[in-house]
C-alpha cells in the first residue's frame, strides 16, 4: 500500500519537501529573505537622512571658514576661546526640576 502510494506520489512528495526545505530550513529561507529586505529598506531611508545632512553640514562649512570673524565667533563660543586681554565669564542656567 506504501509503496503504491510512493509511486503514484513520490514527485509530489519530494516536491514539498523540497519547497518545504527552501521555505524554512535552508540558509536563505523565505523568513531571512523578508527581513534582509526590511532591513534595507531601512537603510536606505537613512541613507537619504545622511546625504541631507551631510549637504547640512557642507553649507555650514563653507559659511564657517568664508569669513574670519565668524570662525572667530565659532572657536570663541564652542571652544571657550579668548584673547589675551579679555575676561571670559560662562553664565549657565540652573536645569529646573
Amino acid at each position: 500500500m506504501v509503496i503504491k502510494l510512493w509511486n503514484k506520489y513520490k514527485y509530489w512528495l519530494i516536491s514539498l519537501s523540497a519547497l518545504t526545505w527552501m521555505l524554512v530550513f535552508d540558509s536563505n529561507n523565505f523568513i531571512d529573505l523578508i527581513e534582509l529586505r526590511s532591513e534595507v529598506s531601512d537603510l536606505k531611508e537613512k541613507r537619504g537622512y545622511f546625504k541631507s545632512e551631510i549637504i547640512n553640514v557642507r553649507n555650514a562649512e563653507k559659511e564657517l571658514f568664508s569669513n574670519n570673524r565668524n570662525l572667530e565667533k565659532f572657536a570663541r563660543e564652542r571652544y571657550l576661546m579668548k584673547k589675551d586681554n579679555e575676561d571670559l565669564f560662562i553664565i549657565t542656567q540652573k536645569d529646573e526640576e
